[in-house]
Order: C-alpha cells, then structure tokens, then sequence
C-alpha cells in the first residue's frame, strides 16, 4: 500500500470514528446509553445541538483534510432535522364532526414562586377546562383560586411525599360537573403530618387522601366522571433526569406508558421533565399517545428555562391525547416567578 492510499484509508477511519463520536451525545438510544449521564440531560437540547453540528460541519468545510468528517457530520446533521421537521411543520387536524372542544393549561408554579395573578389573569383570559398545576401546594393553589372571583373552578391537591415540589393540583371548571378525583398510591403510610379533610376526594376538598407517596415520585390526580364520559384527565409531574435519579426519572415515565397502554380515551397534562427526544419518553407513549405541540407545528415551542431566549429552551410541559382525540392549537405563556412557561392546548374528543 503506497503512502497516498494509506493516508486516504487514515482519513476515512477518522473520519467514521469522528461521525460515531459526534454521534454518541445525539443518539445516544443507538449506543444503549440513552439513561446514562450525562447523555440523558443532553439529548433534551438535540434541536440546538444539530443546527450547532451543521454549522461546525461547514466550517470543517474549509480544510481539505477534513471534508469528508464535515460531509458525514453535515449529513447527520440534515438527517436529524428532517427528522424533527414533521414537529414545525405538522398543520392541526380539523375536529371530527360531533366532537366537543376541551381547553386544557399547564402552569408549573415552581413551589409557589409564580406571581399568583398571572397564573390567574390566564384563567381568565382562555377559560381552560382543566388547569394542571405542578409544584402548588394546597395554599399556592388557594392563592390562585382567590383571583378568580367570578369564575367557578374546583380545586384539588395531591402530595405524594413532604418534598414541596412533590405537590400537584388541579382547577376544574364547574363546566365538567361532578366529577371524581383519584391517584394510585404505594401502601407506605403518611409521610409528613398534613392530613385530608373529611370528603376527600369531592369537590371542596383540600387534599386527596393522607400525603402519602403514589405510584409516581412527584404524585398526579386522575380525574373522571361528571360530563367526562369514558374521558379520564391525569395531572402529572414526572421526576427530572437528575444524575443521581435517572432510575426514578424512567420508573415515572414507565407508569405514563401503563396510562397510554391502557385501552381508555385519556389526556395527560403536565410537566414531564422530559421531551420528544427522549427515548424513554417516546417508548412511554407508544403508538396510542401523542403529544399535541409536536401534532400541531408547535414541537419546538420551548417551555424551560422560561428565562432564556426562545432557541435555548426545550419543550418539557406537555399535553398528551390519545387516539381518537384530535389535537388543535398550543400556544407557551410567560408567568413571572417561574422557570417554566405556562401551556394552553385545545382538543377535540369524541362525545360520549
């Protein structure tokens, strides 16, 4: 092999490996590595990172020795995008005939640091059906209820354990009727002194149940009955991917797959600490879920940190449907006092 050859055969191993290593902090699914740190923190930010690879790939473009590891990472690069294009350019799908239209809001209100108000002057302003409330407390949730004089909403708390960020309300119009408010819970007893008011579970109630630890880390309310039919609506908040709670992270993503798996018309609504690129996200909702922003065009309408420009956030709060609803418009709102922007999507579900 004469020296010209063997430096083309160096190139080309380079380059490949050069590809594979890129490759790796992308897709890390395709390396099994897809739960490991700190690839399962950074593959929430692919969008960003394939336009960042693209531009690094054209600039390679300059040194000839490096124009084939540029066309390859430029390819993946492009590959990639056309496989997030379908969440920019999805159009929403007209209502079926006969169907009615439900506004649901997700407002993660980051411990009770959201300004009370705000939360409340969007209430007003678009009338969702159900409110998901991650991180409010019994008194957070209160705060909220009392700007809203005039407007009728019942409001609902479950804290799975004494960590604030574990409590999860709810608002649900009047419009809904009576309806029932339940979450699976672990058999571990109370777990700080808070305790439920007689009725819980009924509209009036402050919680549901003792605080006791449920099925998922950060606790969630399912809501059925009333004018809901065989609808059930869950509120939930998933655990972050912390390095050290990966296991528990995919362990709540596991009971959203049970829900999605389950043969019932179902809308998720929540923060998920997790987004369209993650693995175990899209595994959880499977082929009867579906997230509505990616639905409708709004895929990379980022919802955290609230604080940073547009192309630096990353789409964690979700509406999530089920086959048969129809998913319409999605729209982020600023909330000062939050790191997350507040999510409003209306659906279409059949009548019951």
């Amino acid at each position: 092999m004469d020296t010209a050859t063997a430096w083309r055969l160096r190139r080309v191993v380079l380059s490949v490996l050069f590809l594979l290593f890129v490759a790796l902090p992308l897709y890390p699914e395709l390396y099994g590595l897809e739960a490991v740190s700190p690839f399962a923190q950074l593959v929430a930010f692919r969008p960003q990172a394939l336009v960042l690879v693209l531009l690094v790939g054209l600039m390679m473009l300059i040194r000839h020795g490096w124009r084939l590891a540029a066309v390859l990472v430029s390819l993946l690069a492009l590959a990639g995008m056309g496989l997030i294009a379908p969440r920019v350019f999805s159009d929403p799908t007209p209502p079926p005939p006969g169907s009615r239209a439900l506004t649901i809001m997700v407002a993660n209100v980051l411990g009770g640091g959201a300004d009370a108000g705000e939360v409340a002057k969007l209430i007003r302003e678009h009338r969702p059906d159900l409110v998901s409330l991650p991180e409010a407390q019994v008194d957070v949730r209160q705060e909220i209820q009392d700007h809203l004089q005039g407007l009728t909403y019942h409001g609902y708390t479950q804290q799975a354990n004494a960590a604030v960020e574990s409590a999860t309300s709810v608002l649900v119009s009047s419009s809904l009727g009576d309806v029932h408010f339940d979450s699976e819970k672990l058999d571990t007893g109370k777990v700080n002194s808070s305790v439920s008011r007689p009725g819980a579970g009924e509209p009036g109630a402050e919680t549901i149940g003792p605080v006791q630890q449920t099925s998922t880390q950060f606790g969630h309310i399912i809501v059925t009955g009333g004018t809901l039919g065989k609808l059930r609506l869950i509120v939930y908040h998933g655990y972050p991917p912390l390095p050290s709670g990966v296991s528990t992270w995919k362990r709540d993503l596991g009971v959203v797959k049970e829900w999605c798996g389950q043969d019932r018309p179902t809308i998720l609504a929540g923060d998920f600490n997790a987004t369209t690129d993650h693995y175990d996200f899209r595994q959880a909702l499977g082929d009867r879920c579906r997230s509505v922003a990616p639905s409708v065009g709004e895929g990379l309408a980022g919802t955290w940190p609230s604080d940073r420009i547009t192309p630096a956030r990353t789409q964690i709060d979700h509406v999530v449907i089920t086959d048969g609803i129809a998913p319409g418009k999605f729209r982020t709102y600023k909330i000062p006092g939050t790191d997350h922007r507040a999510v409003v999507a209306n659906v279409a579900v059949p009548r019951s």
